[in-house]
C-alpha cells in the first residue's frame, strides 16, 4: 500500500507515520507470540549446502576431508572453531547460526546464579535480544 502507484502513503505523512506505528505493533507482537527458534549448525549448514546445491564433497576442505563432513552432519563431531570460521567466510551462514545450537554447553548453577545477579546482564536477557538460556 505504501508503494502502491494508487493512493500512495507518503512516510512522513500522518498516515504514513500511522502505518510505521501499526508494522512495528505488528512487529512486537510477532516477536512475543510467534518467536522462532533458531537452527541448529548441523540444520544451518545443510539449509546453505541446498541452497548453493553442494554436496559433502564440495565442502570438505572446510573440514579437513569428506569422512569428517559426514561425522559433523550426523551429529558425531563437534565443529571446531576452524570449521565455523571457514563456513562463515565461505559459505556465509552467521556465526551466530553456528555457534548458538549447543545445548550441552551450560553454567554450572551458582556460576549462572552470579551472573544473573549482574544488573546490566539481567536487563540484557530481558530485552528480548538474547537467545534462550
Amino acid at each position: 500500500m505504501i508503494n502502491s502507484s494508487e493512493d500512495a502513503i507518503e512516510p512522513n505523512s500522518p498516515e504514513g507515520e500511522e502505518m510505521e506505528l501499526l508494522s512495528l505493533l505488528i512487529e512486537k507482537y510477532e516477536q512475543e507470540n510467534y518467536r522462532m527458534e533458531a537452527p541448529s549448525p548441523i540444520e544451518a549448514i545443510k539449509l546453505r549446502m541446498e541452497q548453493m546445491n553442494l554436496k559433502q564433497v564440495d565442502v570438505a576442505p572446510m573440514f579437513g576431508e569428506k569422512k569428517r563432513v559426514s561425522e559433523v552432519l550426523n551429529g558425531r563431531r563437534a565443529l571446531t572453531l576452524k570449521m565455523i570460521t571457514l563456513l562463515n567466510r565461505y559459505l556465509g551462514i552467521p556465526l551466530e547460526s553456528l555457534i548458538s545450537g549447543n545445548k550441552k554447553v551450560k553454567l554450572e548453577p551458582e556460576k549462572k546464579e552470579k551472573l544473573l545477579n549482574v544488573s546490566s546482564v539481567k536487563e540484557y536477557l530481558n530485552s528480548g535480544r538474547a537467545a534462550v538460556i
